[in-house]
């Protein structure tokens, strides 16, 4: 079974910005190291039969300019696939568009680094309110998601067994520990601490129901 704290601390996370055409855009960046192969782990990033073992349920046609949809989520088109190092899609939700760009990095024969990007334009309100961590625990979510398919033994969290987790004592801290951890990366990238901390609590609080410290 994988331990709450141990994914946490095996994930790096970072927070930045990008100027894009449209304006100043916020990058957030999530990488962990698996136990799989290159090909692997592409193949788990990228098979439209594989995906939903460990994210969410996906329809469409995932080659270039292929158009997605992720069940009750977000869909978007793939504008960019290097296969099997990387690929760049749109991140469509309602009216709002941003964009995903991923990266497969060999470490040794067995070991391959998945690095995931978010490029977004935020308005101030929102970021001011939430922090990265509106995003960021969900991409915490799928890499957990990731992990736990990848797991040599079984263990791990499954999605058809998400739903109860999340509202367990274990996902609650999952949830808790994911946030707080975007708030340091938030720091780390120039935001002022109290100001951070305090977004990440009320992050934290709208993911695990409870009122914000």
């Amino acid at each position: 079974m994988i331990e709450t704290s141990h994914q946490i601390s095996a994930v790096r996370r970072a927070v930045g910005s990008r100027t894009l055409e449209a304006g100043e855009a916020r990058v957030l960046t999530i990488s962990q190291t698996y136990r799989a192969t290159l090909e692997d782990l592409w193949d788990a990033c990228t098979t439209i039969d594989r995906i939903p073992r460990w994210f969410l349920p996906i329809s469409g046609d995932l080659r270039l300019h292929g158009r997605y949809q992720f069940e009750g989520n977000a869909g978007g088109v793939v504008e960019r696939c290097d296969p099997p190092k990387s690929f760049a899609a749109t991140w469509e939700m309602g009216d709002e568009v941003s964009w995903i760009e991923v990266h497969l990095t060999p470490e040794s024969d067995e070991r391959t680094r998945f690095t995931l990007e978010h490029v977004a334009h935020v308005d101030d309100q929102r970021w001011t309110e939430y922090g990265p961590g509106a995003v960021g625990v969900g991409w915490d979510s799928g890499l957990l998601g990731l992990a736990s398919h990848l797991d040599a033994d079984g263990g791990g969290i499954t999605p058809d067994q998400a739903a109860t987790w999340i509202g367990s004592e274990d996902g609650r801290l999952f949830m808790t520990l994911s946030g707080e951890a975007w708030a340091e990366a938030d720091i780390a990238g120039g935001a002022e601490p109290q100001a951070a901390r305090a977004a990440a609590a009320r992050t934290i609080a709208a993911y695990t129901g409870a009122p914000p410290a």
